[in-house]
């Protein structure tokens, strides 16, 4: 590897975060080093700079991505499923891969990414040569919330809602329609996001600050009466928002034996009601990270056009813009910085 530095967006500390320029990786014999071309901003990033990193500052500033897409530049002499110039995303990692980007030494909002022990496999996912490599950036966010539909049980004839229409909730509703659920509907407070909503597959979206969810739910999607009075007949919800009153709703007022699937990060605890839980028999499961098959994600991205996805596309050296587009109202879909040619 040639020497020289590279840029890096790192967070330093409370509200710090910043594009650096740092020493080029140095691989070793299991190892690669990917050409970053895109990595998206998560939400998970903004709440790493809101705290001044995973759980606050730490000794050294804590790089950040972890939704990217690129060209493997480097390969140590023991990794044998992937070549020089080969187009890949990065699986982020898990507890045994080991992780990119939330906490760890790496991350994908750069122009070099080194990916230890690549030579295990698993963490190099080939793309296919017609796709851009911005839309396979979107793999990761598009898996986990694939996962939040798994988790959910959501099954076709069935009827969804969708609280929480960023990268995550669409990406559910994109997973629902493409494994044959059609009923849905998707709940968010900006109309740039419900607008996505409807385009990738749900029948309606409501607006929570001024439509009346729960009855057009019920409206949408029937009615179901037990002893606890009228419900809306729907049968699987998704809290992809992260606000708290979803869940307390759900409990509250969603039908007997409804599903919920919780993919939304919720830092503060949720007062909930167990004897409706109990009573009711609800079924409340959380979803985090990704399905059994990373692959899964880019899958279903060469199956359906899901590049409406992607609004906003900010360069690295504009980082700040990117946070900015985020802040306040999100009126946007996922905000892709872009690094690297695509080849």
């Amino acid at each position: 590897m040639r020497p020289g530095r590279v840029e890096q967006v790192r967070v330093h500390g409370v509200d710090d975060v910043r594009v650096d320029e740092v020493d080029r990786p140095v691989p070793g014999a299991r190892d690669a080093v990917v050409a970053v071309a895109a990595c998206g901003i998560c939400g998970t990033d903004l709440g790493y700079i809101r705290h001044g990193g995973v759980a606050g500052p730490g000794p050294e500033p804590m790089p950040l991505g972890h939704e990217m897409a690129g060209v493997v530049e480097w390969v140590g002499r023991e990794v044998g499923d992937v070549e020089v110039g080969a187009r890949v995303v990065v699986h982020p990692g898990n507890d045994e891969l080991g992780r990119i980007g939330n906490g760890a030494p790496e991350g994908g909002l750069a122009r070099e990414l080194l990916v230890r022990d690549a030579a295990r496999g698993g963490r190099l996912i080939p793309v296919p040569p017609e796709m851009p490599l911005d839309i396979a950036a979107l793999t990761e966010p598009l898996d986990v919330g694939m996962h939040a539909v798994e988790q959910s049980d959501a099954e076709p004839g069935e009827s969804v809602a969708v609280f929480g229409c960023g990268p995550i909730g669409l990406g559910a509703i994109a997973t629902l329609r493409d494994r044959g659920v059609e009923r849905i509907v998707g709940v968010d407070l900006s109309a740039r996001r419900r607008e996505l909503a409807v385009a990738l597959g749900a029948d309606a979206a409501l607006d929570p600050g001024a439509d009346d969810v729960w009855r057009e739910l019920a409206r949408v999607h029937g009615s179901s009466r037990s002893m606890f009075g009228a419900a809306p007949a729907t049968d699987v919800y998704i809290e992809a928002s992260g606000a708290a009153r979803v869940i307390t709703d759900f409990v509250g007022r969603a039908r007997r034996g409804a599903r919920l699937s919780v993919v939304a990060l919720h830092y503060e605890p949720v007062t909930t009601n167990f004897l409706l839980v109990m009573a009711k028999q609800l079924t409340i499961r959380g979803s985090i990270e990704y399905p059994e098959r990373f692959e899964a994600g880019i899958e279903l991205l060469a199956r359906r056009d899901l590049s409406v996805l992607i609004t906003d596309r900010v360069p690295i050296d504009l980082f700040a813009d990117a946070l900015a587009l985020l802040s306040g109202n999100r009126d946007c879909g996922k905000v892709m910085i872009t690094i690297g040619d695509e080849r």
